[in-house]
């Protein structure tokens, strides 16, 4: 989950990062407002989860209150590579002497944590890191420590900053470290780190990426969701406790394990390239290795809501899930949708209990229903069935 900069910004004060006042303001009126108690130069900026808001015209420095309302109603309903300007945080102004760069996330394909620090900040990282690599200092860090005091002295070593100012960035490193590993996050970027005019280092701008699979270690994470952010369908399945994400085909896919729910989206994909109207995977849903038949229910509720979805196709491999047990969900799911449940839906099952899970849908003999034996065979069924329904439209 990414965090809005106002929210990473009291993270940040709440694990002792330096930072700057900021107020969040949902209409001019409130920026005015936020700007009168904040007192002297303020910034306007843009809270959307996406970069390159300067250059869009969604960072404003106001003078004054009048100033701040009439650079918060213009960024107010702007549209920044398509995410919508719903808030604007009006922030202190700072007298920047100098901006540095620095972040520390998670390096999957090492397998351990990377810091990274560069003396120029406020720029494209990437950019950056393309044409003058010699300028971002790379360190690994061992998850085991993260980013400890011994971490941050050879970074800030490294990077060159002034003796006047090392103890003090030193300081704030290993507080992001901080940040970094108590908010169980997988990112935190601060881009840029200030020094200001009287020496102090501050976070200007923070960036965080939080890890939805620590979620159940922060009950209190659900206040800083984006429900406005999140399609209605996901936020149902979250609800659910559902591993769904919703795609922009037809076919609703629903499985158990993530390895063969991927491998079913390509198996859909594929038998939908020769067909009229291409159709493709409508979502993931995973619905675990012991699901019970309240969450296929569940899960087939949830995909034949979608208003995209024209057959769904249930691939599942019993182990732990039992076939007999996803035949009781499909059963149970129908009885529950009653009309609402109007799109084909495609079966196969196979591994444990398979032949029980067949004659008990088999004996339902629901009209919606259809089993079908092999992966392959289920997949091109289930998209002729969705390209039949998209030419009939």
């Amino acid at each position: 989950m990414d965090l809005f900069e106002y929210q990473a910004r009291d993270l940040f004060e709440a694990h002792g990062v330096p930072v700057l006042r900021g107020i969040v303001a949902r209409t001019a009126e409130e920026a005015r407002a936020a700007a009168e108690e904040l007192g002297g130069v303020v910034v306007v900026k843009a809270q959307v989860k996406v970069g390159g808001r300067g250059k869009a015209g969604g960072v404003k420095l106001a003078k004054s209150p009048d100033e701040a309302a009439q650079h918060a109603r213009a960024i107010l309903g702007m549209d920044i590579k398509g995410h919508l300007v719903e808030a604007v945080m009006v922030a202190e102004g700072a007298d920047i002497a100098e901006e540095y760069y620095f972040s520390v996330l998670l390096d999957r394909a090492n397998r351990n944590y990377l810091a990274m620090c560069s003396l120029e900040g406020g720029v494209e990282i990437e950019q950056l890191a393309e044409e003058r690599p010699e300028a971002l200092v790379k360190l690994s860090l061992d998850p085991r420590t993260g980013l400890d005091e011994a971490a941050a002295s050879e970074i800030v070593e490294k990077v060159g900053f002034a003796e006047d100012i090392a103890d003090q960035v030193t300081n704030v490193l290993v507080k992001l470290g901080d940040v970094y590993r108590e908010a169980d996050a997988t990112l935190v970027e601060v881009n840029p780190l200030v020094k200001t005019g009287d020496g102090c280092i501050i976070a200007l701008d923070g960036k965080v990426t939080l890890d939805d699979n620590a979620d159940f270690r922060h009950p209190d994470r659900e206040n800083l969701m984006d429900a406005t952010a999140i399609d209605p369908l996901e936020l149902r399945a979250r609800e659910k406790d559902l591993n769904y994400v919703k795609l922009d085909g037809q076919v609703g896919v629903i499985g158990n394990g993530a390895g063969l729910v991927m491998s079913t989206l390509d198996v859909v994909a594929y038998a939908g390239e020769d067909l009229p109207g291409n159709p493709k995977p409508a979502n993931f849903l995973d619905i675990g290795g012991g699901a019970s038949a309240q969450v296929m229910a569940d899960g087939l509720d949830i995909i034949l809501s979608d208003p995209q979805v024209e057959v769904v196709f249930v691939n599942v491999f019993g182990g732990i899930t039992a076939c007999s047990e996803v035949a009781k969900g499909i059963r149970e799911a129908l009885k529950q949708l009653g009309n609402r449940a109007s799109k084909p839906i495609v079966v196969r099952l196979d591994g444990n209990a398979v032949e029980v899970g067949r004659a008990m849908l088999e004996e339902y003999d629901h009209p919606l229903v259809k089993v079908v034996e092999t992966m392959d065979e289920a997949a091109r069924t289930a998209a002729e069935l969705a390209s039949a329904a998209m030419e009939g439209k």
